[in-house]
């Protein structure tokens, strides 16, 4: 095994790594149900379609096993947990996660938040079910593996495909292409291949969030998308249906109406966080328009997110309710989470 830092492969000793691997369902754990497939294979069996790699041993936690648009912030908030639960062990040297591909992103992201340790949690999936002919599985599985007995200080990771990618702004790119993972507006960590990996660049990541609370309730957060003829009724709907955050998914670098930016403020004004984000693939949300645009909005008092997109912003939002009760301290807590790093990264891609 190897760990190169940057871009160069350096020889590592690995022996015996015990990594623990949590199984929450998806494609890489679905088979055939009569009409399509669901998750419904236990860890184990997905674990004994990869290949162990050399000097590792792996144990399972069988934590979930559902299809992830199914997925909610309370079985996140279990994961997140079960996580740190398991890194209570000094005998563990890392964690992979197998993990439904369409919401992989915010769940990985949201334990990014949170994560304080040298050791890696990283998420895997498949685009393949189980037992396929041509399963991309196994192969993910055995990449994760060896990355998290591996690497250190990078934080939560998602293998796929041959690549590294850091939680924050990795996000699914394809909807059924093996390469289904990258973060439009940056390069990836690093590669795995040939049993080896290369770290190509150390993720900027937030100081890490302190454990929600177990008995904590967990907040109401609406997404609205912008769009031609958009309405704002769907912003003062989420108000009234009682939405403590809600994430804007707004056109271009962030911009939306005037019709808007009055929606937004009067939901602020009523202590709903709202955080602004671009329906676009790449780039940074960044105030350059008026009349409505993020010029607007962000003196209305939305949060613009960088270059994190929808699913990553409403984890964002999610966090920063958790982190505080008050209103201006889940303003900052907000600003925190999505942090100047991405910004800078964002608008260095856009130049």
């Amino acid at each position: 095994m190897v760990l190169g830092f940057p871009g160069r492969y350096t020889d590592v000793e690995a022996q015996a790594r015990r990594i623990v691997v949590i199984s929450t369902g998806g494609t890489i754990a679905s088979r055939w149900q009569g009409t399509g497939f669901a998750a419904d294979a236990p860890g184990r069996e997905v674990l004994a379609t990869a290949a162990i790699p050399q000097d590792i041993t792996s144990e399972v936690i069988d934590l979930f096993n559902v299809n992830s648009p199914r997925l909610t912030s309370a079985q996140q908030l279990t994961l997140l947990r079960t996580v740190h639960q398991v890194l209570a062990d000094p005998g563990v040297d890392g964690i992979v996660v197998t993990h439904g591909t369409d919401t992989l992103e915010e769940s990985a992201f949201l334990l990014d938040l949170y994560h304080d340790d040298p050791r890696p949690v990283v998420f895997t999936g498949a685009q393949k079910p189980l037992g396929a002919e041509d399963g991309d599985g196994p192969g993910n599985l055995y990449d994760a593996l060896l990355t998290a007995a591996t690497v250190r200080d990078l934080g939560v990771l998602v293998v796929f495909d041959g690549k590294v990618h850091a939680a924050r702004g990795t996000v699914k790119t394809q909807t059924l292409a093996a390469d289904a993972f990258a973060d439009p507006s940056g390069p990836p960590v690093g590669k795995v291949g040939f049993g080896k990996i290369s770290i190509l660049r150390r993720p900027q990541r937030p100081a890490p969030l302190p454990l929600p609370p177990a008995d904590v309730t967990l907040p109401r957060i609406d997404m609205v998308m912008h769009h031609v003829d958009a309405d704002p009724l769907f912003v003062e709907t989420a108000v009234a249906a009682g939405a403590q955050g809600i994430v804007l998914v707004a056109t271009g670098a962030g911009n939306a109406t005037p019709e808007f930016v009055g929606a937004v403020t009067a939901a602020i004004e009523r202590g709903v966080l709202v955080a602004l984000t671009t329906r676009v693939q790449g780039g940074p949300v960044t105030e350059i328009y008026t009349h409505g645009g993020a010029v607007d909005l962000a003196a209305a008092g939305a949060v613009l997110t960088g270059t994190l997109r929808a699913g990553q912003g409403r984890s964002a939002v999610l966090a920063a309710l958790l982190s505080a009760s008050g209103v201006g301290e889940r303003v900052s807590a907000l600003r925190h989470v999505v942090g100047s790093a991405g910004l800078e990264r964002g608008e260095a891609a856009a130049a």
